[in-house]
């Protein structure tokens, strides 16, 4: 058996094509999202290697249901890995005074919380697996450098990733844990359909931004992954060529 990985937000976008490029490469990879449904597509997509991929539905705002994941990723394989935090969602776009609480809320709870809870667990696992330690790679997304207008509570949330990261490094240092993150810039995803249409600049224009294939996400991910435990890449930025970062606004 290879190495196991668990990968949040594996039903769609840059989770799945992650979760398809680790199973192409000889990993056993625990599928988590909030719905079973995308998973077993996911699964099924890898053909031949979705036999080594386990389906384990759960909301990772929610602190039992993330316990019960791992615990059942623990159960089947005995070790873990790789986790990958990649679940995300943003909130309306809209002026910050008009942002609804709960939208707020929403957005913290799973893009902050969600990766603070499995971080958690993957430490617990780690530390006292034989061998000791393990690799956290988190979705810090371009926003964890520079926000888009209207994008307070992602753009937030991204900035915070960026200290998690920072702190699950020092935290795993002693336990052989190593801690990385992936900022991503305009991957051909579902959720970036609307950038080939125009999107909102800082400078109150619209305008269509260029995407990249999100196999490239899966790429930089598998090398991260596949980098020794004396070995980390701290931070890694896989954008677009010419989208609007360098000189955004």
């Amino acid at each position: 058996m290879g190495k196991i990985a668990l990968i949040t937000g594996a039903g769609s976008g840059i989770g799945r094509s992650c979760a398809l490029k680790l199973l192409a490469n000889g990993y056993s990879v625990v599928l988590n999202g909030r719905r079973e449904e995308p998973l077993q597509k996911t699964k099924e997509l890898a053909g031949e290697f979705g036999a080594n991929a386990l389906i384990a539905p759960a909301d990772v705002s929610k602190p039992d249901q993330v316990k019960a994941m791992f615990e059942a990723c623990e159960k089947t394989y005995g070790r873990l890995d790789l986790l990958f935090n990649n679940a995300g969602r943003g909130a309306w776009s809209v002026p910050m005074e008009e942002l609804a609480f709960e939208d707020w809320q929403a957005v913290v709870d799973v893009n902050l919380t969600g990766a603070f809870l499995c971080t958690q667990q993957a430490f617990r696992i780690m530390k006292k697996q034989s061998p000791q330690g393990g690799r956290i790679i988190n979705n810090g997304s371009i926003s964890a450098e520079a926000p888009r207008p209207n994008s307070a509570p992602y753009t937030a949330t991204k900035h915070a990733i960026t200290g998690l990261t920072k702190s699950t490094s020092l935290d795993g240092r002693g336990f052989n844990i190593a801690c990385g993150q992936l900022d991503i810039g305009n991957a051909a995803t579902e959720m970036t359909a609307k950038m080939s249409e125009g999107v909102l600049q800082a400078n109150g224009t619209t305008q269509v931004e260029p995407r990249m294939d999100v196999e490239h996400v899966a790429d930089a991910l598998l090398y991260m992954a596949n980098l020794p435990l004396t070995a980390n890449v701290q931070f890694m930025t896989v954008m677009a060529t010419e989208m609007p970062l360098v000189g955004r606004g």
